[in-house]
């Protein structure tokens, strides 16, 4: 059964797109069939970060009759599969939103997880997203104002005959987590279903255009994106196997370059 998520958070800077690539990036890694679609059509910034900036045919010129969904879809890094919205402003003024459930409607019949990286903010583009979702994924910092934002978006969700699966707490430090996790689920009355703590490699990663869990896969925030990847997708996560494949992958690289050229 195709499970649909929505990315959301209530105001831009969470970390939601970082998310929604990473996220996806780990699906894939589990071996399901996922797809990653950039419904921030205004402010779009999943094909930066997954390396695909330049594609010649992106959501835009799907949303406006111009192309074929087939034809804006890319694979990314583990297999993920994933529909970038353009960088331009005019491609932005021919897209049709309204569009967005029939794209949804033939992605569905491919993949085992969509996952839609919402607009921030409240708006008419930012409405549908939310509720042609199975369930909303709000991503929160540990500040006052993105808990509100985040609850403003999980109200809208609701009224829209939405429904929101939990919180993700990211740029969380050992100072405020506890804290934080305990005060979001009171303020928005939903479980914290994973908490990303804040890593330097996060901005790395974005730097060489890759998922940190690619790029960085050892660090603490691709453990954390792991971990909340194998909770949505139902499967055991053990870091000590982890720790067992970063052994095993440094084994095999000394491997390779002591008997590089040997037969």
């Amino acid at each position: 059964m195709v499970k649909v998520y929505t990315i959301a958070s209530g105001k831009g800077g969470t970390g939601k797109t970082t998310t929604s690539a990473n996220l996806g990036t780990c699906l894939a890694e589990l071996g399901k069939e996922t797809y990653v679609m950039d419904a921030d059509m205004g402010m779009a910034n999943l094909g930066i970060i997954m390396g695909l900036e330049d594609v010649p045919i992106t959501l835009h010129e799907v949303l406006a009759g111009n192309a074929k969904v087939s034809e804006a879809v890319y694979e990314g890094p583990c297999g993920v599969k994933v529909v970038p919205s353009g960088i331009s402003l005019k491609g932005f003024q021919n897209a049709d939103p309204d569009r967005l459930r029939d794209v949804m409607r033939e992605l569905i019949g491919k993949c085992e997880f969509l996952i839609i990286d919402a607009p921030a903010g409240i708006s008419r583009d930012g409405v549908i997203p939310l509720a042609i979702a199975d369930e909303v994924i709000l991503i929160v910092n540990p500040e006052l104002s993105s808990m509100v934002d985040a609850l403003k978006t999980k109200i809208l969700t609701e009224l829209v005959g939405g429904s929101v699966k939990g919180a993700i707490l990211t740029r969380a430090t050992m100072e405020n987590t506890e804290v934080s996790k305990q005060k979001m689920e009171e303020v928005l009355g939903v479980k914290v279903i994973g908490i990303v703590p804040e890593d330097p490699n996060t901005r790395r990663s974005a730097a060489y255009k890759a998922p940190i869990v690619v790029k960085y896969p050892d660090s603490d925030a691709a453990k954390a994106y792991r971990r909340i990847a194998a909770n949505i997708a139902g499967t055991p996560y053990s870091e000590n196997e982890e720790n067992e494949k970063s052994r095993e992958s440094f084994i095999d690289r000394l491997a390779r370059s002591i008997f590089k050229g040997k037969k």
